[in-house]
């Protein structure tokens, strides 16, 4: 892709081209060629379900191969509390304020999944960040909410945060807004226009908004149990948002080969109006796109549940993460239950090709250990570097569900893999001299959830 064409075949608006002041890239191709390598990795890290008696942190992990300390955390951001449930997380500033002079990409904020507090770390020192503030979850209740999950920083410092619940642990969910000097300015959108809510990203130069849904807090905090299912607990619906407005536009219904939509996310390319959304529990990738002032979606990959000797039912494979590499040519995932990360070809989002997979830890991973290290769970969290060259996963999901499926994870620790891409030819080789392992920490065996890059990454930039 380049920032004169895109793979919709749509003219970029030339209105938009301008000075880059602030943070981030003027485009998604400047990101390819000015971001340089990763060097550094923040990683959600957790003891909630374990029976270490620690706060969760966040970890700092090098990932510079010329450095003495390479595959190591060399930094950990302890919180004051106990339980948080660290998961998701995002900057204060990202490419969508690349015009906005003085604001820069410093601050994450971190959000405690089951607390629902929310704390923000400056990552001036990139090695060595800190603390600096800590919205408790009574602010947070103030306005009916709980249980936050994506952070997007929007134009002009703003941050959206997609919540889950509302104050106790019910339906319904919404959104949280933060100015850019951290302070809750309230609700997002007015309440009552959605009931779940998970994942959302936004394109802003198409005005619209993507959000999915999981479920309530009390549903899945205590783990995944299929009357939940049965009594249609989880979520199956797409909603399409006017992005100015805050007001849904239009809800697509992904039906039974749709339930639970996690992670959904947009091309990169600004003008697009293609994305792609995993339905986890029904094992499918769905592909969604405008098609004439409505918006479509329709399943173009389908996994196949597979039979196991501990199963009473076959093993879905439980896609529970997507990302699209910052060229928009490769849809990457991870199937967290057998044991996969793969990558397709979207060239043409319509008909997405398999490109390649591996087959690492999980229920039938053919690699089961790395550096002699057993793996104790499959392939979840992933993230790509912005050159497309380097796929580095994580192996926690969240506490309750690694409990059920992965309990070794609470005793091991999680791991972070990573494997080479070759985008050219469209393979990926698992590099098993590269192991970060939770499982040494000082205070005992943590799960490592969500991974974010201090230049950006393919999960968090948005362009305006």
């Amino acid at each position: 892709m380049s920032d004169v064409s895109t793979s919709d075949g749509v003219e970029p608006d030339h209105e938009h081209h301008h000075d880059h002041e602030g943070p981030g890239y003027s485009t998604p191709q400047a990101a390819i060629e000015e971001g340089g390598r990763e060097k550094l990795a923040y990683v959600m890290s957790l003891y909630v379900g374990t029976d270490v008696d620690a706060p969760d942190f966040v970890a700092v992990v090098d990932l510079d191969p010329d450095s003495d300390t390479y595959c190591e955390i060399v930094d950990r951001v302890e919180l004051p509390n106990r339980g948080d449930e660290l998961h998701h997380f995002g900057w204060n500033a990202c490419s969508s304020s690349c015009h906005v002079e003085g604001l820069e990409r410093r601050h994450l904020i971190v959000p405690g999944q089951r607390s629902s507090r929310l704390h923000v770390i400056d990552t001036k020192d990139r090695r060595n960040p800190e603390l600096v503030e800590v919205i408790e979850p009574e602010e947070v209740f103030e306005y009916d909410l709980s249980a936050p999950h994506t952070v997007h920083c929007v134009p002009d410092g703003k941050i959206i945060i997609s919540m889950l619940g509302d104050a106790d642990g019910d339906l319904p969910g919404g959104f949280l807004e933060l100015n850019d000097d951290f302070e809750i300015e309230g609700r997002w959108e007015p309440p009552g226009e959605i009931e779940m809510n998970y994942d959302y990203w936004y394109q802003p130069r198409q005005n619209v908004m993507v959000s999915s849904e999981w479920a309530a807090p009390k549903t899945y905090y205590p783990g995944f149990d299929l009357d939940d299912v049965e009594a249609g607990n989880y979520g199956q619906k797409l909603h399409f948002w006017d992005w100015e407005d805050g007001t849904v536009e239009q809800t697509i219904d992904l039906g039974e080969e749709g339930l639970i939509p996690l992670e959904v996310r947009f091309l990169h390319t600004p003008e697009s109006t293609h994305g792609f959304v995993g339905a986890a529990l029904s094992s499918n990738i769905f592909h969604f796109w405008e098609d004439d002032g409505e918006y479509r979606a329709e399943k173009v990959i389908d996994f196949e549940s597979r039979e196991h000797d501990d199963w009473d039912m076959p093993v879905p494979a439980l896609p529970t993460d997507i990302l699209i590499s910052m060229d928009d040519r490769y849809l990457f995932g991870s199937n967290w239950l057998h044991g996969d990360v793969w990558m397709y070809d979207i060239s043409d989002p319509s008909n997405p090709r398999k490109a390649d997979s591996l087959s690492v830890g999980g229920t039938f991973g053919e690699v089961q250990e790395v550096q002699g290290r057993e793996l104790a769970a499959g392939p979840q969290m992933i993230q790509l570097s912005l050159d497309g060259e380097r796929l580095y996963w994580t192996t926690s999901l969240f506490s309750s569900w690694d409990d059920q499926f992965y309990p070794e994870e609470a005793e091991r620790g999680s791991v972070m893999l990573k494997a080479d891409v070759d985008p050219r030819n469209g393979t990926m080789t698992l590099d098993e001299d590269f192991l970060v392992d939770w499982g040494e920490c000082p205070a005992g065996p943590a799960r490592a959830h969500e991974i974010r890059w201090p230049d950006g990454d393919c999960t968090s930039d948005v362009w305006q």
